[in-house]
C-alpha cells in the first residue's frame, strides 16, 4: 500500500464532454463538484423512444454510429455542438435538434440530464502516463489517450498499471479536490473507433480483454469540491 501523502503524479491533462458519446474539449482548469467536471456529459442525443446515443445499447442507451463526428464545447454553460462539416449549432437553439436529426437520419433531440445519469458508470475517470505506456507495449506502437475519453490523465512515474491497486483510495487533486476511487473503467467498443485522425484499431479492446479484464482506468466519486488544473499535484491521502 503507498503511503498518506505520498505523490502520485500530477495532472497532464483535462478532458471534458459536454455531449455524452461525441468529442469533446481539452481545458487546462475546471471546477469538479458530486456530479463531476462542471458540465461533463451534462447533455446527450435523445432518440425517439427516449434512449441516449452512446457506444453500446443497454436499458439506458442507444447505439448510435458516427457520434464521434461530432464534437463539443462551452460557450459559458451553453454547449455549442459542431457538425461533421464544420457548422456550430448552440445548444438552446431548436436547429440544433434538425441539424443532429438530418446527419444521424432520424428524428433525435439535444436533451440535458434530468433524473436518468448520461454517466456509463461513474463521476469522474482518471487514466495514467504509466498505464498507457503499458498498454502501449502490448501493443507495440504507442496508444493514444483520446481513445479512452478520460477526465484527467495523470502524469505518473510509476510502470505498469499503476491505478489497478487505487480502488478504494482517497485521493487529492489539486489543491482542494478530493476523491474516491471505486472501480476500475470497463470498456467497450468506443475505444476501437476512429476519431480526429486516430484510425479504427480493434487491437485496443481485443487486447484489453485478453489481458486486463477488458478494463483501463479506474472512475471515482467527489469527497470534496474544488478546482484542478493542468499541473497540479496529484497525492495519496
Amino acid at each position: 500500500m503507498d503511503k498518506k501523502n505520498e505523490l502520485v503524479g500530477r495532472v497532464k491533462e483535462i478532458r471534458r464532454f459536454p455531449v455524452k458519446s461525441t468529442l469533446g474539449e481539452s481545458l487546462t482548469s475546471v471546477s469538479i463538484d458530486q456530479r463531476g467536471l462542471f458540465g461533463d456529459r451534462l447533455w446527450a442525443i435523445k432518440n425517439g423512444n427516449g434512449k441516449f446515443g452512446s457506444g453500446k445499447t443497454t436499458r439506458r442507451f442507444q447505439q448510435m454510429k458516427g457520434l464521434f463526428n461530432f464534437r463539443a464545447r462551452y460557450e459559458g454553460t451553453t454547449p455549442i455542438v459542431t457538425m461533421p462539416d464544420g457548422t456550430d449549432y448552440r445548444g438552446d437553439h431548436n436547429g440544433v435538434n434538425e441539424a443532429l436529426t438530418q446527419w444521424l437520419g432520424f428524428p433525435v433531440t439535444l436533451a440535458r440530464e434530468e433524473s436518468i445519469s448520461h454517466f456509463d458508470e461513474g463521476p469522474i475517470s482518471i487514466i495514467t502516463t504509466s498505464a498507457l505506456n503499458q498498454f502501449s507495449q502490448e501493443i507495440g506502437e504507442p496508444v493514444d489517450p483520446r481513445r479512452f475519453r478520460a477526465n484527467i490523465l495523470i502524469d505518473t512515474a510509476s510502470t505498469g498499471y499503476f491505478e489497478d491497486d487505487w480502488v478504494d483510495r482517497l485521493i487529492k487533486v489539486g489543491p482542494n479536490v478530493i476523491i474516491r476511487v471505486v472501480a476500475p473503467l470497463q470498456r467497450c467498443v468506443m475505444v476501437n473507433q476512429p476519431q480526429e485522425e486516430l484510425k479504427k484499431d480493434v487491437r485496443i479492446l481485443r487486447n484489453l480483454v485478453n489481458n486486463h479484464d477488458a478494463t483501463f482506468g479506474v472512475w471515482a466519486k467527489i469527497e470534496c469540491n474544488g478546482e484542478v488544473n493542468v499541473g497540479d499535484e496529484v497525492i495519496f491521502q
